[in-house]
């Protein structure tokens, strides 16, 4: 099979289809996450705690400037979307049906056999 025929099986897996989809909707969400934590979470946490701008927290040190105010918003950015899909996972873990144990086989021939000896052997 050639290079671009292996690419292509590759490419057309189910597998591979699914993880584009899952990175393509991750993206989404987390943009949406990012707009949510930017102008809803981190001002009202600012309010709650004095009043102050994460995003305007920094340390200057030499000619460079630290923006440790971001990096704060950021953590909060992932605890939000750590979150959200613990919630997603728990509810589709939720829904799936349980799986039902396999009947357990009879006995073998063999093991039928010594049990009839067995019971012949106690009536005795």
């Amino acid at each position: 099979m050639s290079f671009l025929g292996e690419f292509k099986a590759f490419a057309m897996k189910g597998n591979v289809i699914d993880l584009a989809v899952g990175v393509v909707i991750g993206a989404a969400f987390n943009k949406i996450v990012g707009a949510i934590v930017d102008s809803i979470i981190m001002p009202i946490v600012g309010v709650l705690i004095g009043g102050f701008d994460f995003k305007s927290l920094a340390i200057e040190v030499g000619s460079a400037k630290i923006m440790y105010g971001l990096c704060i918003q950021a953590i909060v950015e992932f605890i939000v979307v750590a979150f959200v899909l613990f919630l997603v996972i728990k509810a589709i873990n939720r829904m799936k049906k349980p799986e039902e144990a396999p009947a357990p086989a009879g006995p073998t021939p063999t093991e039928q056999l010594l049990m009839e000896i067995r019971d012949e052997l106690k009536k005795q």
